[in-house]
């Protein structure tokens, strides 16, 4: 089965690559920037990952085709777009965020090294003994965690993996759970990195861009169902889709699948030296404490190096995580050391050692987000933005469905692109061109926009924070992908159906009912899907 899938996807590759040189060839050198084509090589990306199940070669040869048409066919100008305005240029703008990934790294085996993790597991053992008590404490966890996505995802993984382990939650399931709260979180939280960079976009004469975030956020329907999705899908206890087989497995105690072997499932579950450690409890609260502390003081510190002065919210609208995480994340490293060394948990000698461990721990998320930013990058050298504003320029008149419009386009290119940040620059500017301010559906249409952004986001398998989820819960990343993409897909229909009834409901001034109407599809929805489910099994 591999071997066919691996002769499809080199077909794919070829004739791709054929057609490009066939097209600039008969057109004498097509311009194919600001059209269709610049979503070509995301698409493929994402095609081929789900084919082959394989995500470095695929996200691989996404670059090489956008590298093949932003530089007209030229193999000099191919080679040099791929090592320098791809991944060069990809390190160096992702350095923030992967100076805090091998950070996070090793205070993870900081932990797992203290006998703190050991010390949890036991813990939740005693205290959480369902898989729904298990999952609903990683939702809280993920929901308390608003400040930053990359933040949550990591986090959240590393505390909240011995629960769900003891509790035969598998680790698709886990990374589903942390995926469909961070992004989703981030997006109606006012005083986060999201909200930071959706006030950034927006350029309006009546609302600052944390005013307009505030009013958007009952609107942002795909965020908050996603919510009611997993609370209600938790309680009712099923799964479908390819979760189903991903939780059966777990049951007989194969928490990662089919993928890993007996020898990377020891690693995963190793938690420390052979010898017992002395760790506690308190030794896996108070490093959490501190990082947090001190990441939320660098996001501060970092804000009000931009504006000077303000209050704490304006700090947050004008922080970069890109800067202010791994700023925060390494005086936190520092004092994580000295408390283990304090409370003699560790010697100096065992901590030291556990600095290239969580380096090598984050290795696959530092190639796959590397990758993916070199994919966005072409994307963006392609002028993908052109060509969504001409298409929304041409949307029709029939303003009640528009909101609905919104959401889909902004579905469809934050996963070609694979980033919600990039797909807000691209429409908040185009949807506030299309909505007047004074209309009833203006923060409605940008709430689509985010909404859609987070949804698509949430299902490409070239996603930043798809790609940390996966690295949290130490899980495939295709097999994240697949197994979270009918549950993101179902809350998106309902979404959309929302939107349309917000749009409906506006022309008679009763915008608000659109919610309660969201959650009674989404519950209804899954009553129906459990029903299903039984039967057929």
């Amino acid at each position: 089965m591999k071997k066919k899938s691996a002769i499809i996807a080199a077909i794919i590759c070829v004739l791709m690559l054929v057609l490009i040189i066939v097209v600039n060839a008969v057109s004498g050198g097509y311009e194919f920037g600001g059209t269709f084509w610049a979503l070509v090589p995301p698409l493929v990306a994402i095609v081929l990952a789900l084919i082959t199940k394989e995500a470095y070669s695929s996200l691989f040869v996404g670059i090489v085709l956008g590298a093949v048409m932003t530089s007209n066919v030229n193999f000099v100008g191919t080679m040099d777009n791929i090592t320098v305005a791809g991944m060069s240029d990809a390190v160096a703008g992702n350095a923030g965020v992967l100076i805090f990934l091998v950070i996070l790294g090793i205070i993870v085996a900081l932990i797992n090294k203290s006998g703190a993790s050991r010390a949890f597991g036991d813990w939740a053992m005693k205290h959480i003994k369902t898989k729904t008590g298990a999952a609903m404490a990683t939702f809280v966890l993920g929901v308390l965690i608003f400040l930053d996505d990359y933040f949550n995802c990591l986090t959240v993984g590393s505390v909240m993996t011995p629960i769900t382990d003891s509790n035969k939650i598998s680790r698709p399931k886990l990374a589903y759970l942390i995926d469909a709260t961070a992004a989703p979180v981030c997006m109606i939280a006012p005083i986060s990195s999201w909200a930071a960079a959706v006030s950034g976009c927006v350029d309006s004469e009546k609302y600052s861009g944390i005013e307009l975030f505030v009013h958007a956020i009952p609107y942002n329907f795909y965020s908050i169902l996603t919510f009611v999705f997993i609370i209600t899908i938790t309680i009712l206890g099923f799964d479908y889709g390819k979760m189903v087989k991903f939780e059966e497995l777990a049951q007989q105690g194969n928490l990662s699948g089919l993928v890993l072997s007996d020898d990377d499932e020891r690693k995963l579950k190793e938690d420390g030296p052979k010898q017992p450690r002395s760790g506690k409890l308190i030794d896996l609260i108070i490093p959490v404490i501190i990082l947090i502390a001190f990441c939320v003081w660098g996001l501060l510190n970092n804000g009000y190096e931009a504006i000077g002065s303000g209050s704490p919210i304006e700090a947050f609208s004008s922080t970069d995580s890109f800067v202010g995480l791994p700023w925060g994340s390494i005086l936190a490293l520092v004092v994580i050391v000295i408390y283990f060394l304090i409370r003699k948990v560790l010697t100096f000698e065992d901590a030291m050692a556990c600095i290239p461990k969580g380096f090598c721990a984050m290795v696959p998320a530092i190639i796959i987000l590397t990758l993916a930013t070199s994919l966005k990058n072409m994307t963006n050298m392609l002028d993908a933005s052109s060509f969504v504003g001409n298409m929304m320029a041409n949307v029709g008149s029939m303003e009640w469905l528009l909101p609905a419009v919104v959401f889909v386009v902004a579905c469809v290119v934050a996963f070609a692109t694979g980033t919600s940040w990039g797909t807000f620059g691209i429409l908040i500017p185009i949807v506030s061109a299309i909505f007047a301010e004074t209309s009833p559906l203006f923060f409605v249409g940008i709430s689509a926009c985010l909404a859609g952004a987070v949804c698509g986001d949430h299902c490409s398998p070239i996603s930043d924070t798809t790609i940390m989820s996966s690295a949290g819960a130490h899980c495939n990343h295709i097999d994240h992908v697949e197994t979270q993409l009918p549950y993101a897909l179902s809350v998106a229909v309902i979404s959309f159906v929302t939107f349309i009834v917000a749009g409906l409901a506006s022309k008679v001034g009763i915008t608000w009912i659109s919610i309660p109407v969201g959650i009674v599809l989404t519950i209804a929805f899954l009553i129906v899907m459990k029903k299903l489910t039984v039967k057929k099994a």
